[in-house]
């Protein structure tokens, strides 16, 4: 088998930008180059970006890309290199990679496989190619082959799998390995969640092994266009041994990994970067780098979030935080600084924590917005986690606001309102009142405003729409209450956020009724790890109240009643806010699974509300 030094770059691309994508992939290919780089798989769908939705059904789309592909024809010299883009054959598109050898196409290889469930919606915009055929595509009055082909590149026999391909029953792998195929390329943009990498890893792993083959994957790389987060995994393995991994969820525009294959030096070692190997570093880092991407590639100033001094909004500040902290060590203050559009400052260059302060108080600003029912310990935690961090930190208090709307309403229905009657509207008003507010600051400030409700409370409704939803990004709608409360903690003693300690000392509690009531979030709910357990049976694996009913019995060891009383209360909030659901703002998908019904859960707003299934439920 021929020798030769073959590499990867994961590339944080930009739906239909042209120019910034094309010049992550030149930066790509030049740095593969100057490393002596001979072969280099760039990810899937790279020139248009994966996140293009829709817009891969325009044909001009479509015509763009391919005049970008030739465009960059002539920057690949003295290289071959693997990029994708979509291609129009006979009226029907393709997910497509080119293989350009020395400034010259070489063909192009088409996606077989789909991928349709989840998050993802391939089918709506692509075709898939037929395993085992290949046609000829004329492209500037030169024909290319396209479709289920293999090339010899230098001696080396080449073949494919783009993302889906290899997770498919009946993968492209199995016939390239009767083919005697020495590489399989791997190019890919397959979405961050928990958790994956040990999948991934598996994947890549096995694959040398069972297909004896070097098999290299890479992925996209970044928040490319709002809700989905890629890590950009660059990977290779051989007799089911890495050689190559890199450190994933990087700030970088790119990443550029390689390796000289059949290298015949014993002292040759793989390299195997450090990486993140707990769903609470995951989240830290992919949190961090979503925020990131979504500022720098939207223009804003900043974010501006309503911190209330609970576990919702605290977990928020930390990760816009973080997101400079990180950046600092990625990418250094002044890189940062460019990227983040922020005006050049006198930052402490020589103290990275000072100079994260300093940058974190330009880019958060932070609002307790009190009232009679709020109390002094959220108050206090608000305040003393925003000045441990650097944000930018007001108070005030909506009382007369609150008041003014009483006397509104009661003038309208001709009544007094009371806690009695009238809880629930007494409730929202006072979230409903600090919208406008936090709003109106976020307009003069030309930032982005933060919701803070997380999946938990997607789930049940527990949230004020109009009020605690009321904002343009919600970065913990993706992940659980219970998650949240114990990656607080791991921040606090972990990450070294010790303005923490406040929060992680208080009972979660929506402060919506008077203090008399001692009201906490799990007394108007249920337990948190209850619901958990109810939500990944009920929604994510998709069971009937019965069935999670017979599964939770037996883990959970609670009395027989109380578990039907929370199966039902769930399925019930579940049933009845699916339009609360269809309302909250874009958040990321962090977990493997979500509620967003524009991802992945979609639920039909009008329904019986499971009605013959937990009356059967009651009858268990």
């Amino acid at each position: 088998m021929t020798q030769m030094r073959i590499g990867g770059a994961c590339l944080n691309q930009t739906p239909i930008d042209w120019k910034g994508n094309i010049d992550h992939i030149k930066t790509a290919i030049d740095d593969a180059r100057n490393n002596q780089v001979e072969l280099l798989c760039l990810p899937e769908l790279c020139i248009t970006s994966y996140g293009c939705q829709d817009l891969f059904l325009a044909e001009w789309v479509l015509e763009e890309a391919l005049s970008q592909l030739l465009k960059l024809l002539d920057h690949c010299y003295d290289i071959t290199v693997v990029v994708g883009l979509p291609i129009i054959l006979e009226g029907q598109t393709y997910n497509t990679c080119c293989v350009i050898k020395d400034q010259q196409i070489q063909g192009f290889y088409a996606k077989q496989a789909l991928a349709n469930d989840g998050i993802h919606y391939e089918k709506r915009w692509f075709s898939p190619w037929p395993k085992n055929t290949s046609k000829t595509i004329s492209i500037q009055e030169s024909d290319y082959p396209i479709g289920d082909i293999t090339f010899d590149i230098s001696g080396l026999q080449v073949g494919f799998e783009i993302c889906e391909d290899a997770w498919s029953k009946d993968r492209p792998a199995q016939r390239l390995k009767e083919k005697n195929i020495d590489l399989i390329l791997n190019p890919s943009a397959s979405h961050f969640s928990f958790n994956k990498k040990q999948l991934r890893d598996h994947l890549v792993q096995s694959s040398s092994s069972e297909f004896d083959c070097y098999y290299l994957y890479v992925n996209q790389l970044g928040n490319e266009s709002g809700r989905v987060v890629y890590d950009g995994d660059i990977l290779l393995a051989h007799n089911d041994q890495f050689l190559l991994k890199n450190r994933r969820l990087s700030f970088s525009d790119y990443q550029l990994r390689y390796f000289d294959i059949n290298t015949i030096d014993p002292d040759y070692l793989p390299q195997l970067d450090e990486d993140f190997t707990t769903s609470n570093e995951e989240f830290a880092q992919a949190g961090a780098l979503a925020l990131f991407d979504y500022m720098q590639k939207t223009f804003i100033k900043g974010y501006v979030l309503s911190l209330s001094g609970g576990a919702d909004s605290s977990s928020i500040a930390i990760l816009v935080a973080h997101m400079i902290r990180v950046g600092i060590a990625e990418l250094g203050i002044h890189t940062l600084a460019t990227k983040l559009h922020i005006a050049e400052g006198s930052y402490e260059a020589n103290n990275p924590h000072t100079a994260a302060e300093q940058i974190t108080e330009k880019v958060l600003f932070t609002a307790y917005q009190g009232t009679d029912n709020s109390s002094d310990e959220t108050l206090a935690s608000a305040k003393n986690l925003a000045g441990s961090l650097g944000a930018t930190f007001r108070s005030w208090t909506i009382d007369s606001s609150v008041e003014a709307a009483h006397q509104i309403a009661e003038e309208a229905i001709g009544r007094k309102l009371s806690w009695d009657t009238d809880d629930i509207a007494l409730q929202n008003i006072q979230a409903r009142t600090r919208s406008p507010l936090i709003w109106m600051i976020a307009n003069i400030e030309n930032k982005i405003l933060l919701t803070t409700s997380n999946r938990s409370e997607g789930d049940v409704g527990y949230t004020t729409m109009d009020g605690d939803t009321s904002g343009s990004l919600a970065p913990i709608a993706g992940v659980d209450k219970a998650f949240i409360l114990q990656w607080l903690q791991y921040a606090e003693k972990e990450l070294g956020y010790t303005g923490l300690q406040y929060v992680n000392n208080l009972t979660p509690t929506a402060e919506l009724r008077p203090k008399a009531y001692s009201q906490t979030d799990e007394d108007d709910l249920m337990p948190y790890a209850i619901m958990v357990a109810i939500e990944r049976l009920a929604i994510f694996q998709r069971q009937s109240p019965i069935q999670v009913f017979d599964v939770l019995i037996d883990q959970l060891k609670i009395d027989k009643e109380l578990l039907k009383g929370y199966i039902t209360k769930f399925h019930r909030l579940w049933s009845i806010n699916q339009w609360k659901r269809e309302r909250l703002a874009p958040s990321f998908h962090l977990d493997d699974f979500n509620v967003d019904p524009k991802t992945w859960c979609r639920f039909p707003i009008i329904s019986s509300g499971f009605k013959k299934e937990l009356e059967d439920l009651k009858k268990r």
